[in-house]
């Protein structure tokens, strides 16, 4: 077996070894996005989020949500209004309100996995057009992040989008979240950030180096010649590591926005991965980055069980998760608005899957399928709700089960295709970086208007 040029990088970033891998040799044909600065951070929430009680309506349909929640629904009077609108956040959440007020945070509402629209009764009599492996963590997870609803993915629509981006010194790819699927190109790798500390280039030696993958590079070739580059592509990416180690070490202005409303320094690992992130703005001159794409997470919102403190289901294990993501997207907003690219970077939700909309005996929510995500950035459209919220009955018009597991209206690729437009990518490169994408693009299909331009 030859061992070639892309398999070593996608071993060698798999293993977790490195911090930071280096650009391997790029084709001359990639598309330079024009226009301004712009970053996409994507928010991937693992363990499937209750979007159900992020999102809650405070119309009518509140009713049906009480009824259908049971002990995990929150009251009308507990909640965080959104001005001019029939919607509300989770009380954990105020800290978003003003940035609703500010037209700067917009709602997607039943979003999810498909391969082609479905109703409840297509998804019934239409089988060939379900995706796979549906409400399965991994299987889900991977139809997120590499946005192939019926087939294995083995790179992930990030990645693809860098693949078509310009680099700089280091690559403009950056994930505080690993080495996860959605960050693996076909022709790029991520900068790799750990989520505490700095990258480091510990163990480092180049004629060691130089030694060791000579010998790897002859045992997985059989024999066969040397992998050209491989001891100069390690070497660079410990180049890198150091790079971004230097500047994430140093002082920066912009961890005085990353605080609480008493002023207090927010310490969760999503506010300083965001943080992180926000030094990474920071430095784009440096890096040469006309744009830039983030990977950030949460995890453990699996939650079978004990969602909400009894007997108070605003408090509790989900509730404190949310107030963190809250706090973070929020100080991260107010830090690039100081930075003044408030317009120029949008933050978005992703997540398993959705909960079902009926609650167990546990005081939790089970799996399901359609969810609601955030989209957060100056430049998206001010008040926007996107989608339409299900028929909040239980096997009702959108319900598969009789639990509240509901057919998406909306597409991953409507979804994050928008985001992806609005970032720079071009209508002949969306078809490689959403493989799916005719699906979505015709019959009246296409990305949600999430923007204002």
């Amino acid at each position: 077996m030859t061992l070639s040029r892309r398999d070593f990088v996608r071993l060698s970033a798999g293993t977790g070894a490195l911090a930071a891998m280096a650009q391997l040799g790029r084709t001359a044909a990639i598309a330079a996005p024009s226009g301004a600065y712009r970053a996409m951070v994507g928010i991937f929430l693992f363990g499937g989020n209750d979007g159900w009680n992020m999102v809650v309506p405070t119309d009518a349909r509140h009713a049906a949500y009480q009824a259908a929640r049971g002990a995990i629904a929150l009251p009308r009077s507990s909640l965080t209004p959104l001005t001019n609108s029939s919607y509300a956040l989770h009380p954990a959440m105020a800290a978003l309100r003003p940035i609703w007020d500010e037209g700067a945070l917009s709602l997607v509402l039943n979003t999810g996995t498909l391969f082609a629209p479905l109703t409840k009764a297509t998804y019934g009599s239409r089988p060939d057009l379900r995706p796979s492996n549906l409400m399965s963590h991994a299987d889900e997870q991977a139809h997120w992040q590499g946005l192939r609803a019926r087939d294995a993915a083995k790179d992930g629509f990030l990645g693809r989008m860098a693949d078509r981006m310009p680099q700089g010194r280091l690559s403009p790819l950056i994930s505080l979240s690993g080495s996860t699927l959605a960050v693996i190109g076909q022709r790029t790798v991520p900068l790799v950030i750990p989520a505490s500390g700095l990258p480091t280039r510990a163990g480092y030696n180049a004629a060691d180096t130089a030694r060791n993958l000579a010998s790897a590079a002859l045992a997985a070739s059989d024999g066969g010649p040397i992998m050209a580059g491989a001891e100069k592509t390690l070497r660079e990416s410990y180049d890198q590591a150091e790079l971004a180690a230097t500047l994430l070490s140093g002082t920066s202005s912009i961890a005085r926005y990353f605080v609480d409303a008493k002023g207090n320094m927010l310490t969760s690992d999503i506010a300083a991965q965001l943080l992180a992130t926000a030094r990474m703005i920071e430095a784009r001159g440096t890096l040469g980055h006309s744009r830039q794409t983030f990977l950030v997470s949460m995890a453990s919102f699996d939650h079978h069980a004990n969602q909400i403190q009894p007997g108070n289901p605003a408090a509790g294990t989900h509730a404190a998760q949310l107030g963190e993501l809250a706090e973070a997207m929020a100080a991260f907003h107010r830090a690039m608005k100081a930075m003044g690219v408030g317009a120029n970077v949008t933050s978005f939700t992703m997540s398993d899957f959705g909960r079902t909309y009926a609650s167990n005996a546990q005081n939790g929510t089970d799996h399901a399928w359609g969810n609601n995500h955030l989209v957060m950035g100056g430049d998206v459209a001010k008040g926007g709700i996107f989608g339409t919220y299900p028929d909040p009955v239980l096997g009702g018009a959108d319900d598969i089960t009789r639990e509240g597991r509901f057919v998406p209206g909306v597409s991953q690729e409507e979804y994050l295709g928008a985001i992806a437009r609005w970032h720079g990518v071009s209508d002949a490169d969306m078809p490689y970086v959403f493989p799916n994408w005719t699906t979505w693009s015709t019959a009246g299909r296409g990305p949600l208007p999430l923007f204002r331009r």
